[in-house]
């Protein structure tokens, strides 16, 4: 079901997020001129569950669940002049998302990032976080909730890493359909001059390149205190402090024990962010790096 037209696919379950993320799309969709897919991921029950579930009756709860997505598909239509797609399937969540992503050539993914019940609402839920560490193509994920209408501020977290260059590709995408401010930074632990002066480099090289491109850039060293401060915890609060409008990074910063993890400064961010994170796949991951746009 591959198509020549950019596809968003954004997973709903309904939720206060799952709308923002839908929300989030209209821009990027119609710059692009790309079209929308609503998924909806009915999970598997087991054994047990359906014994109890006497008057659980899975047809109908599936065509009242296409009913809805079609009816919020229509909406989106008529009020944004989009094309929306749905789909609704069975199986478990982050296996259907990826591989209806997969299947359709997603361009992108929006999705809400939260677990769904109880204390989990503060953390980032499992299946987001599979979805992140497994997609072929950049992951946003929602946890504020307020839809943030354009993206001003882009907040660009650099390290010495060779994916660098990747993130300040998707940047300069993003900030040339937006016009956006990006705003460049480095988190130190450590005063070691080698280590600032490397940095420093990095970052007049990384503003040069978005200079060049046409857009608006500043770049700053973060100070921050080892044991008192994380990685993350900095990056959050650049981020708020400035009202930036977009988080970026990689999903790996540092090497993993298990592929079903993402790393732990990126899982941080999302937990701890009620900005919206684009979390991209660094290209010895998955295939060679191109624009994820046709």
């Amino acid at each position: 079901m591959q198509s020549n037209v950019n596809q968003i696919l954004i997973p709903m379950d309904f939720s206060d997020q799952a709308l923002i993320a839908l929300e989030q799309s209209y821009n990027l969709a119609q710059f692009y001129n790309a079209e929308v897919t609503l998924l909806y991921v009915m999970e598997e029950h087991g054994t047990l569950s359906k014994i109890f579930a006497k008057n659980y009756n899975e047809v109908a709860v599936k065509k009242e669940l296409e009913e809805k997505l079609q009816e919020l598909a229509h909406d989106t239509e008529k009020k944004r002049k989009l094309k929306v797609n749905t789909i609704v399937a069975k199986g478990k969540v982050y296996d259907k998302i990826l591989e209806v992503a997969d299947m359709i050539n997603a361009c992108m993914i929006i999705m809400g990032a939260s677990g769904s019940v109880g204390i989990r609402k503060r953390f980032i839920g499992a299946n987001t976080l599979r979805v992140i560490r497994e997609a072929t193509c950049p992951v946003v994920t929602i946890k504020g909730k307020h839809h943030r209408e354009g993206c001003k501020i882009i907040v660009l977290p650099i390290d010495l890493s060779k994916e660098t260059r990747e993130k300040v590709t998707k940047a300069v995408e993003l900030g040339k359909l937006y016009g956006s401010t990006i705003r460049v930074i480095s988190v130190l632990f450590t005063l070691d001059e080698f280590v600032v002066n490397r940095l420093t480099r990095q970052m007049d090289q990384v503003k040069s390149i978005i200079q060049k491109a046409g857009i608006k850039c500043t770049t700053e060293m973060v100070k921050a205190i080892k044991g008192e401060e994380s990685l993350g915890e900095a990056i959050v609060d650049y981020a708020t402090k400035v009202d930036a409008d977009l988080i970026m990074l990689m999903t790996q910063q540092e090497e993993e024990t298990s592929p079903m993890f993402v790393g732990s400064t990126a899982q941080a961010i999302i937990n701890l962010s009620d900005i919206p994170v684009m979390s991209i796949v660094p290209k010895h991951k998955n295939e060679p790096h191109v624009s994820p746009f046709k």
